[in-house]
């Protein structure tokens, strides 16, 4: 059964099938919905279910919790419609819209940052707007589209950065560490995600970023440092690798750090090669450590902004909900692999 969603954020109404969910429908309408895992576990997607009646699949409570849903919450990536419904999303005046496109373009190189960590640069027939942070669905021939972070600032939007990590030995990631060349034809389709740099403000930055989650964090380090008052704002990262051999872009955060007093950043190894001077442990550890040590109201006014694998980002959002700061002010995305997704969702 059809029925009718009206969305009032955008002044837009969509058809939405029973065993569809709002947010998946919304997409491919091009809808800038803001939305991070779409798999119930970030809560970019949070509405306000007006009129009208939905389905919950499966959604993690930290997204959405029990009081949330009984006032009437819903997430748009979890909710299936059960009547024609009306729909407001959540703390929406925070939100950045760029029109969302969708444009082939050609790959202009690929560079191994790692051992399995690939840097693809990307050439756009026309710009496509975003704010760093935010992520695109990126396909290449023969393949399906994987979210991946832009990993360059958004000062030219016809050249873009994207870093992929190698996840097996066979799909996209292998086909891109081990095949993929200059001239290959790329579609991407964005930008999207809510994780975005919140531009207006000059509070302070608090950043931590796993493995390839480094790609979005650094493009938001990089926009932020760029801006005029970005002498009177501390900006602080906090990097977490296995090893010494997946720690990457070493050398552009000792730069940036030289060029800018006000930035520092922290690699810690959880796996430390033997005879390593490298802080070693989780990242999150460090980062718990280090928070109580830097005096009074240390986040007052600060954005958190975190990206790498789900453990991770998870625990770190409960360190810093612990440490006072609101949860609207905390922005992450979690990288899921196809595996986790279908675990999480059930397909």
């Amino acid at each position: 059964m059809t029925h009718t969603i009206t969305l009032l954020t955008f002044d837009e109404v969509i058809e939405v099938e029973a065993d569809e969910t709002i947010l998946e429908i919304a997409v491919e309408e091009n809808i800038p919905y803001p939305f991070g895992c779409r798999s119930g576990n970030c809560g970019a997607c949070k509405s306000r279910l007006v009129l009208g009646e939905a389905h919950m699949r499966e959604h993690s409570s930290m997204a959405l919790t029990a009081d949330e849903a009984a006032r009437g919450l819903v997430l748009a990536c979890r909710a299936e419609p059960r009547s024609d419904c009306t729909l407001a999303v959540v703390n929406y005046d925070d939100a950045l819209v760029h029109p969302l496109k969708q444009l082939v373009g050609e790959v202009t190189a690929v560079e191994k940052l790692t051992h399995d960590i690939a840097a693809v640069q990307v050439t756009l027939p026309e710009p496509m707007d975003y704010t760093a942070g935010q992520f695109a669905a990126v396909a290449f021939p023969g393949f399906p589209a994987r979210d991946y972070s832009f990993a360059s600032p958004p000062d030219n939007p016809t050249r873009l950065e994207f870093h992929i990590r190698r996840m097996g030995d066979d799909g996209v990631s292998a086909f891109v560490f081990d095949q993929l060349a200059a001239g290959e034809p790329v579609a991407v389709h964005g930008p999207m995600g809510y994780a975005f740099l919140r531009e207006a403000e000059t509070g302070p930055i608090f950043a931590i970023a796993g493995g390839s989650g480094l790609a979005p964090i650094r493009a938001i380090l990089q926009s932020a440092l760029a801006k005029p008052d970005a002498p009177d704002r501390p900006v602080r990262l906090w990097f977490g690798a296995r090893t010494e051999a997946d720690v990457y872009l070493e050398d552009e955060l000792k730069a940036l750090a030289a060029q800018h007093p006000n930035f520092s950043y922290e690699i810690v190894l959880s796996e430390p090669d033997a005879g390593s001077a490298r802080r070693a442990g989780f990242v999150t550890d460090a980062f718990k450590a280090d928070i109580e040590t830097l005096g009074a109201d240390p986040l007052d006014g600060a954005r958190a902004y975190l990206a790498g694998p789900p453990p991770m980002v998870e625990a770190g959002v409960e360190i810093f909900k612990a440490a006072g700061l609101d949860q609207a002010r905390i922005h992450a995305d979690a990288f899921y692999t196809e595996a986790e997704k279908a675990a999480l969702t059930g397909v």
